[in-house]
């Protein structure tokens, strides 16, 4: 007697495909495996798999304080800066040349959680992302000049031109020599002209960037990119660890 076939997935028989009549759909469990793969080959942190835009907390910006700049408060700069984040991605989800994002403001103040928050909803959609930590990225490069490192410099340079949506975390105020410079212009220009958007993190603001990286540099930011920002009058991360000390203390035994 034939032995039954056994399938990891009895509704799709382990094909990814599930037909009904003369329509086949892609069966949950190989979406599954897709968006896995699609994670993995992201490079978020994994402290922000969890991060979405229901979780950033604008309770973290106060309702008083306000920016000297645009006379708003902190808070109504972060919601303009969470509608900005959601309206990228419906705006890309229908058209992926849409302008990127220039999210700045001092450490601490939800920058890089913002732009996981569009990481992860657009890869919950089944898009390709990239995220890259700036100065990690760059020591990468440097570190193919070892030849016993297998990756090559155009491979790494290659990924950040070519992703569909790219993420560039802390361009923050660092030791930039003509070599850095020229990197980031490469890929921030390749990125302008083939229409794909950039999400930038950083606490530099866009006007005073050229001190940094030049005006070629920023020039391309200013056509790719909507700067938006956000202020908090105490790191979000030390308020954060507060609460949790207080959480606990208060539901200690005695």
């Amino acid at each position: 007697m034939a032995q039954e076939a056994t399938y990891h997935c009895p509704l799709c028989q382990d094909r990814g495909i599930v037909a009904s009549g003369e329509v086949a759909r892609l069966c949950g469990c190989r979406r599954e495996r897709v968006l896995f793969q699609l994670r993995r080959q992201a490079g978020l942190p994994p402290a922000m798999h969890g991060a979405t835009f229901e979780r950033f907390d604008l309770r973290y910006y106060s309702r008083a304080r306000r920016d000297h700049d645009s006379g708003l408060t902190y808070y109504e700069l972060a919601s303009r800066t969470l509608a900005a984040a959601r309206e990228f991605v419906r705006g890309y989800l229908k058209d992926p040349h849409v302008d990127g994002l220039y999210l700045t403001g001092p450490v601490g103040s939800g920058k890089t959680f913002l732009a996981c928050c569009v990481a992860n909803a657009l890869l919950n959609e089944g898009r390709e992302v990239l995220f890259l930590t700036v100065p990690d990225w760059l020591d990468r490069i440097r570190a193919t000049f070892d030849a016993q490192n297998q990756t090559t410099e155009q491979e790494l340079t290659d990924a950040a031109r070519e992703a569909p949506v790219l993420i560039l975390d802390d361009l923050g105020v660092h030791n930039y020599t003509e070599w850095t410079i020229n990197k980031l212009y490469s890929i921030l220009n390749y990125r302008l002209n083939h229409l794909l958007p950039t999400i930038i993190t950083t606490n530099i603001s866009l006007e005073d960037l050229s001190e940094y990286l030049g005006e070629r540099t920023t020039s391309r930011l200013f056509a790719a990119c909507r700067a938006c920002r956000l202020l908090v009058d105490v790191d979000i991360r030390i308020r954060q660890r507060q609460e949790k000390e207080l959480r606990a203390r208060q539901e200690a035994p005695g």
